[in-house]
C-alpha cells in the first residue's frame, strides 16, 4: 500500500443535535456523538504539496521549522478547483470540522481528514478565499464540540469577535534590503542600541471612533520612523502585536501567535510598518510570549478536549497568580509550534529580534509556586529541564542564522549563562534584560537626596557584575503602572527637582555599560501612569520643564549614537572605569567611558543632591583637554570656553585634576584623548 493511501483514516459523520445558537463566538456546545461517519474527500493532489510525510515526520521531532506553511489556512487546487487548505494538529479530537461564513458554521459541512499517526487533520473547501472568517469545531472524546481558533491562523477577527481569517502573507514589496544586508555584516553588540518601547495602542490616538482611535500600522510606521530619528533611538521594541482578546493584557495574553493584531491593520499594513521603519534606519523588536497562553475558550487552553499544548499536571501547567496555562515544553509539537513563530516572524516581517517575555517563570518549576505545589525534576531540582532545552534549541537556530537577527531574555533574576553560547551550556540568549540594576537604580532614585549617601552602592553595585552577561538596561512599562507612579513621580523634591533628579538618572543610565531602553512617555516625563486605554499627554512637551528633559533626552541620544566610548566595549572591561565610586558623602559619580581606539573617551560627573560645588575637583588620567560636550541643560557648544586644562595633582587616585564648578543636580561629560 503507498504511502499516500495509508496515511488516512476512514472517519465517519458525527451526528450532531442542531442548536439556534450562532457558532462564530461559541465555544462549547453539548452534542451527542457517535462513531465518525463520514464521506471522503479525495485530497490525494494536495499530497506533494501539503503535509508529506517528511513535514509530519520533522513536525513530530520538533524541527519542521517553516511548519506555519502547511499548518493553517493555505490557498490551493483540489481536483482542478481552487480553494482553501485547513490543516490543524488535535491529536485527542474524535472528529474536526471547519466551520466558518461560507458553510454557515455548520458542523457537518466541512470535516477534515485525519494524517496517520500525526494528529494532524486536513480538509479543502473550495472556492474560499481570503479574508473569510473560520474555525475549527473540534469533536471531543467527551461528546462535546468545542469552537477553536486557529492556532496558525496568519489573521484574526478584530475583538471582541474570536475567528480565524483566511489572510494572504505573501508578495509584499520589500524595500528594505540595504537593512538587512547592513545588519548581517555588522557585529551586533559592538553598535548602539537605544530602544523606545512603545504600546501603538496608546502611543497616539486618532480622532475617530472606528476601532477605539487607534492608529493602523501605516499611519504609525511614519510618525514613529520620524519621532525615533529626531529623538535618536535606533530601535523600537512593540508590545502586543500577536493577537490577543483583552487590550487590558497588553498583548501578553496570546490566543494568535502568527496573526498581527487586527486593532491596527492587516499583516501586510504590519509588513509596511517594519519595511518602512526599516528604511528610516529603525530596528524593530516585538515582545514574544512562550511562557504562558489564556484560558479563553477559542485560544489553546485544553484544545481538543484534553490538555494539548499544556502540561498535563496542573502543577506544571498552570500559573496560579496569572490564572494562565503554560506550554508543555516536553512536546516536539509544541515546541515546534513555538519555534516556527519565532522563525516566522523573523522570516515573514522581516523584525529585528524577539523580545522573549518572563522567561523566569519558564526556568523556574517552583516560580510562584509554594512547597507541595510544584513537582521537582528528575534530578530534584526547581529547574525545568524541558524549558532549557528548549531554550537552547530556539537560541541554536536563531544564531546560526547569521543575519543580525537578535533574541532577549526578561530574566529576572541571577540565572547563569543566560547569553552564554549553548554549546557552552548557557541558554544562548543574545542579551538579557538587567532588572537587578533597573531595582537597584529606581531605589535609589526615589530616595530623598539626604539619605542617598547611605545607599551609595545600589548605584555602583551594577558594574561589578556588568560583564557577567549581554545586558539592556531597561525602564520599561512595567515600571510607570499599578500605582509605582511615572518616572518623573518617583523623583524626589519639589517640582522642579523631580525634572532635574530625573535627567541625573537618565544620563547615569546612558554613561553605564549596557545597551539602553526607554518606555514612550519618559523621554519628556510623563505626568501620570501609563494606561492602555489613553495616549500619552504629548501636550506637555510644550511645557517647560517637559520640554526641557525631551531635549535633554534628545541630546542625550545623539550624544549616545555619535560616541562609540558609550557603547563599543558595554561587554568589556576595557570600556568603562570608575574615576571615584566612593563619594557617597556628597553622592558624587565620575567615571570613564572608552572605545577601542582610547580617542574621544568620555569622562562623567553626576551630582544627585541639590548641593552646589563650587569648588569640585575630578580627578584626570591624562594631561590634556577637556571639552565639556554635555551639561544639565542638554547640548553644549563645544567652544574655547568649554575647554578644561588637567592640572598636575593627585585627586581621586589619578595624577591630575579638573577644576569645574559643579551646579546642584550637576551633570558633566567631557571628551578628551589618552
Amino acid at each position: 500500500m503507498s504511502a499516500r493511501s495509508s496515511r488516512r483514516k476512514k472517519i465517519t459523520k458525527p451526528k450532531v443535535e442542531k442548536s439556534n445558537v450562532a457558532i462564530k463566538n461559541t465555544p462549547v456546545t453539548a452534542v451527542s456523538v457517535d462513531a465518525p461517519k463520514q464521506k471522503r474527500q479525495n485530497m490525494e493532489e494536495l499530497d506533494p504539496v501539503f503535509l508529506t510525510q517528511l513535514d509530519r515526520y520533522l513536525f513530530g521531532e520538533g524541527r519542521n521549522y517553516k511548519i506555519y506553511q502547511k499548518m493553517g489556512a493555505h490557498p490551493a487546487v483540489l481536483n482542478g478547483k481552487k480553494g482553501m487548505h485547513f490543516a490543524v494538529w488535535a491529536p485527542h479530537a474524535k472528529a474536526v470540522a471547519i466551520v466558518c461564513d461560507r458553510n454557515g458554521w455548520d458542523v457537518e459541512a466541512n470535516y477534515m481528514l485525519p494524517l496517520e499517526d500525526s494528529g494532524i487533520y486536513e480538509g479543502f473547501i473550495e472556492n474560499m478565499g481570503y479574508d473569510e472568517l473560520y474555525k475549527f469545531a473540534i469533536h471531543t472524546q467527551r461528546g462535546e464540540i468545542l469552537y477553536k481558533a486557529d492556532p496558525y491562523a496568519f489573521s484574526a477577527e478584530y475583538r471582541p469577535g474570536t475567528a480565524s481569517k483566511t489572510a494572504d502573507v505573501a508578495g509584499y514589496p520589500w524595500g528594505d534590503g540595504e537593512w538587512l544586508s547592513k545588519r548581517a555584516g555588522t557585529p551586533t553588540f559592538a553598535q548602539p542600541m537605544a530602544i523606545y518601547e512603545c504600546h501603538i495602542g496608546s502611543w497616539r490616538k486618532k480622532d475617530r471612533e472606528e476601532k477605539n482611535g487607534f492608529y493602523n500600522y501605516r499611519e504609525a510606521a511614519d510618525e514613529l520612523a520620524q519621532y525615533c530619528n529626531d529623538m535618536g533611538y535606533t530601535h523600537v521594541e512593540l508590545m502586543g502585536i500577536a493577537e490577543h482578546p483583552l487590550d487590558a493584557s497588553w498583548g501578553y495574553q496570546v490566543t494568535g501567535y502568527y496573526a498581527p493584531t487586527s486593532r491596527y491593520g492587516s499583516p501586510k499594513d504590519f509588513m509596511y510598518m517594519v519595511d518602512h521603519l526599516h528604511q528610516k534606519g529603525i530596528g524593530v523588536i516585538l515582545d514574544w510570549v512562550p511562557a504562558h497562553f489564556p484560558k479563553d475558550a477559542q485560544g489553546l487552553a485544553d484544545f481538543d478536549g484534553a490538555p494539548t499544548y499544556e502540561y498535563p499536571d496542573p502543577r506544571m501547567g498552570e500559573h496560579p497568580d496569572w490564572g494562565t496555562k503554560i506550554f508543555n515544553y516536553s512536546k516536539n509539537e509544541v515546541k515546534n509550534f513555538l519555534i516556527g513563530n519565532a522563525l516566522y516572524w523573523y522570516d515573514e516581517y522581516h523584525i529585528d529580534g524577539l523580545r522573549v517575555d518572563a522567561v523566569a517563570s519558564m526556568l523556574y518549576l517552583d516560580y510562584g509556586r509554594k512547597d507541595g505545589q510544584w513537582c521537582p525534576n528528575k534530578f530534584g531540582g526547581n529547574g525545568n529541564l524541558d524549558a532549557m532545552e528548549f531554550f537552547k534549541h530556539l537560541n541554536s537556530v536563531i544564531r546560526g542564522r547569521k543575519d543580525g537577527t537578535m533574541i532577549i531574555a526578561e530574566e529576572s533574576t541571577a540565572w547563569p549563562k543566560v547569553t552564554t553560547p549553548p554549546e557552552d551550556d548557557g541558554l544562548g540568549f543574545t542579551y538579557k534584560w538587567n532588572m537587578g540594576w533597573m531595582h537597584d537604580f529606581l531605589d535609589y532614585m526615589k530616595l530623598d537626596p539626604l539619605f542617598r549617601k547611605g545607599a551609595h552602592n545600589l548605584m555602583t553595585f551594577g558594574m561589578s557584575y556588568a560583564t557577567a552577561e549581554k545586558f539592556i538596561l531597561v525602564l520599561s512599562h512595567d515600571e510607570v503602572v499599578h500605582l509605582k507612579c511615572s518616572m518623573i513621580n518617583k523623583m524626589p523634591g519639589i517640582y522642579e527637582d523631580k525634572f532635574r533628579n530625573l535627567k541625573c538618572g537618565y544620563l547615569f543610565m546612558f554613561g553605564h555599560a549596557g545597551k539602553k531602553l526607554l518606555f514612550m512617555g519618559q523621554d519628556f516625563a510623563q505626568l501620570h501612569e501609563w494606561n492602555e486605554n489613553v495616549a500619552l499627554d504629548w501636550y506637555l512637551i510644550d511645557e517647560p520643564w517637559h520640554k526641557n528633559v525631551h531635549e535633554f533626552m534628545r541630546d542625550l541620544l545623539h550624544m549616545y549614537r555619535k560616541y562609540p566610548a558609550l557603547w563599543e566595549l558595554d561587554d568589556s572591561w576595557q570600556g568603562f572605569e570608575w574615576i571615584n565610586a566612593d563619594d557617597n558623602d556628597r553622592s558624587i559619580f565620575s567615571f570613564i567611558r572608552k572605545d577601542k581606539t582610547g580617542k574621544n573617551s568620555l569622562l562623567f560627573v553626576i551630582n544627585m543632591t541639590p548641593m552646589e560645588r563650587k569648588d569640585y575637583m575630578v580627578g584626570a588620567p591624562v594631561k590634556t583637554k577637556y571639552t565639556l560636550i554635555l551639561d544639565e541643560n542638554g547640548n553644549t557648544r563645544a567652544d574655547a570656553k568649554n575647554v578644561y586644562l588637567a592640572e598636575k595633582g593627585e585627586c581621586d587616585g589619578k595624577p591630575f585634576r579638573i577644576k569645574y564648578s559643579l551646579p546642584a543636580y550637576g551633570c558633566a561629560v567631557f571628551r578628551f584623548n589618552y
